[in-house]
């Protein structure tokens, strides 16, 4: 079940809130006492600077899995969002001393040092997204270096794949990486929205399960698909999509959707069924890759076509849930290729939706990218 910490800061209240669920995000990911230590100061970090330099903004905290690349226990994901000022030099803000409030301008430069990965996306008049996570023994902190002004390069991200040489050496030609936020409905405990990528040889799958509803029930609808899919990661869609037509029986059933990329020759796969979205950048355009009518579990359609794609460096793979507004925006900065795919995520969903046009359920946004030239 996705558990997700959805925490408003909008007064000083909300910090000690903030990392309190950093804290219960560590204790649910076994993360030993100094790295639960490093979380709950990130978090509070955060959540101060989204006080200082935004007036408020949202923490989104979750215990995520690392890729199937790598070995290793959960890890604990921190998202500050914020619709801010933002920053018109990203590079000075992540160093120590940097501050617009009066502080001692040591937040975000903490923030980089403790977090295995740490990205920043920040844009004048439009806001800020930080995102960083905390696992075991730190073994990269602080050896990320900012790329294109744009904040700290970013290699493949835990929660993502890694890059193809670290499971078959010399075998694949592209290098890609994964991340995506989730946000339950109201604040909800949990997220009836749930997403998985998985790896097996050059073949990487990445899957989103939108379960019927939302609450406990939506949520053991997609957390079927994602251990379905984890135990059959080198199916094509299709074949995937008809094997959780049965592993959902018996649940609520959800709206599915499943990608799958061959990293060695480039071809990639997408089948669907049900209102999950799916969106391809090719060059400067995006193309909807579509999804038959339907629900995976209780009313599968006869025919499940598969859409074809070539994969390239400057392909980008969005796939939501419906809780992103119908005629939500593409992110159009081209700097979001070279960022953590969990804060493309984050600023998509940021610029979908306002106070003024509240989300209308469970909300996630998974991002497949390329990994950046100069990602370690």
């Amino acid at each position: 079940m996705t558990q997700v910490w959805d925490v408003p800061v909008h007064d000083s209240t909300r910090v000690r809130d903030a990392r309190v669920a950093a804290e219960d995000a560590a204790a649910l990911a076994g993360l030993d006492p100094s790295r639960a230590a490093d979380a709950a100061l990130v978090a509070t970090e955060l959540a101060t600077n989204l006080l200082k330099h935004a007036r408020g903004g949202q923490l989104l905290v979750e215990a995520v899995s690392p890729p199937s690349a790598r070995e290793g226990g959960l890890l604990v994901q921190l998202t500050a969002v914020d619709h801010g000022p933002g920053m018109s030099d990203v590079s000075a803000a992540l160093g120590d001393g940097f501050s617009t409030a009066g502080s001692l301008g040591a937040g975000l430069g903490t923030c980089r040092r403790l977090a295995d990965d740490f990205d920043l996306h920040s844009v004048p008049g439009r806001g800020t997204v930080a995102l960083a996570r905390i696992g075991g023994p730190a073994r990269t902190r602080g050896r990320r270096e900012p790329a294109s002004g744009q904040g700290p390069g970013q290699g493949p991200g835990r929660t993502g794949a890694a890059a193809p040489d670290e499971a078959s050496p010399g075998s694949a030609r592209f290098s890609v990486r994964v991340g995506g936020v989730n946000i339950p409905f109201r604040g909800a405990a949990c997220s009836g929205d749930a997403w998985t990528c998985v790896r097996e040889g050059d073949l990487l799958t990445l899957m989103l399960a939108d379960g019927l509803g939302h609450g406990p029930e939506a949520a053991r609808a997609s957390t079927t698909a994602v251990r379905e899919v984890r135990r059959s990661p080198h199916l094509p869609p299709a074949e995937q999509l008809r094997r959780l037509d049965t592993a959902l029986r018996g649940t609520r059933g959800a709206a599915v959707a499943v990608a799958r990329l061959d990293l060695r020759t480039g071809r990639l796969l997408f089948a669907g069924v049900g209102n999950i979205g799916a969106r391809l950048r090719e060059g400067d355009s995006w193309r909807h890759l579509l999804s038959r009518p339907g629900i995976v579990g209780t009313h599968r359609p006869t025919t499940l076509p598969e859409t074809e794609a070539a994969w390239a460096p400057d392909r980008l793979l969005v796939l939501h849930s419906d809780g992103l507004p119908s005629r939500w925006a593409p992110p159009v900065d081209p700097r979001l290729l070279s960022c953590d795919p969990a804060v493309t995520a984050a600023v998509t969903v940021r610029d979908a939706g306002s106070s003024a046009r509240p989300v209308r359920d469970d909300t996630a946004v998974a991002v497949l990218s390329p990994t950046p030239p100069d990602g370690p």
